[in-house]
């Protein structure tokens, strides 16, 4: 069935989430990372962008939050950019664990690979491919300007999130030393784990990570700047990465229920690509169990349910252009 939307229905649709998702309650700033823990848990923003460049913003938009695990996706992304994506499936892996985002004895029970670059035993050893091998500040400027290219404006490190990253990553450490272990780390592992840690304490904002999501939807065109960041061959990888695993262990329920491949973060963000038709990105630090934002999860939710979207859908939709 064709789908023929206007930018009003769009920008309709998220102010109508926006005002829905504000009234839900529950959830819990995540208190394992001091800096997070004191982040005001009103904020709240809503963010969509479309291919063509066209947005809306509705809330605490311009708000720079810790990107934290949302930060797989870019790196993903760079390591399929210097390598291959066939290169990530052999030396990571795409499987769902199935499992937290920080579980060890996932890889106790697939000690052959990571499982895959969106969780964290993944994402480090992600960051220990990034190229050229040896060199931090190379690797790390590899990072921040792949995110920027995907953003089409710089994300900023938090040095209070970083150091407070850093006081308490003790469970990372026991992950990259195993992965060291099963030779999942391809370069020297303090640096790797320090990178990680670092691209987890980038501040970004909805409005940001929209564009990043757009750029994916778009497969690899950045709609702010025109610019090809990746190869249009990527972006079918790294959505199914978002699809089968973006909500840890929860993910099969959000797909089921919201139609979109997203990927949260415990900073409180959460990023949805719909292929073809738009980025959509949220932000409030109140989370679930799992550690995924309560209002994030409940806007991008309304707005699916509103404009009647979903991947599985076999719709082919269309917004017109402005008159």
């Amino acid at each position: 069935m064709d789908i023929n939307l206007t930018f009003s229905q769009i920008s309709d649709a998220a102010n109508e989430a926006y005002q829905y998702a504000r009234q839900q309650k529950g959830g819990a700033n995540a208190n394992y990372i001091p800096y997070l823990a004191n982040i005001d848990s009103g904020l709240f923003g809503l963010s969509v962008m479309l291919p063509d460049g066209r947005s809306v913003n509705v809330g605490d938009t311009g708000y720079r939050f810790g990107i934290e695990s949302v930060s797989k996706v870019p790196t993903a992304i760079l390591c399929m950019r210097q390598t291959s994506p066939q290169t990530i499936l052999q030396k990571i892996g795409a499987d769902a664990t199935g499992l937290p985002f920080n579980s060890i004895f996932a890889i106790l029970l697939e000690n052959d690979h990571p499982s895959t670059p969106l969780v964290n035993a993944g994402a480090i050893s992600a960051c220990s491919m990034v190229q050229p091998a040896g060199d931090a500040d190379a690797k790390w400027k590899a990072i921040t300007d792949n995110i920027t290219d995907l953003c089409g404006s710089a994300p900023v490190l938090i040095d209070e999130l970083y150091k407070s990253e850093s006081d308490t990553n003790f469970n990372n450490r026991a992950i990259t030393w195993l992965l060291k272990n099963y030779g999942r780390i391809y370069d020297d592992p303090a640096m790797s784990l320090d990178l990680y840690t670092r691209q987890c304490s980038l501040g970004i904002t909805t409005e940001q990570l929209a564009v990043m999501a757009a750029t994916i939807a778009a497969g690899g065109v950045n709609p702010l700047t025109g610019k090809r960041v990746f190869d249009s061959g990527i972006a079918p990888k790294i959505t199914t990465l978002i699809a089968t695993v973006g909500f840890y262990q929860h993910s099969g329920d959000w797909l089921y229920t919201s139609g979109i491949p997203a990927k949260s973060g415990v900073g409180g963000g959460v990023l949805g690509v719909l292929p073809g038709v738009l980025g959509i990105a949220a932000f409030a630090p109140p989370l679930d169990a799992a550690g995924n934002s309560v209002k994030a999860q409940a806007a991008i939710l309304r707005f699916m349910e509103i404009l009647g979207l979903g991947i599985m859908n076999g719709d082919r939709v269309t917004v017109a252009a402005d008159k």
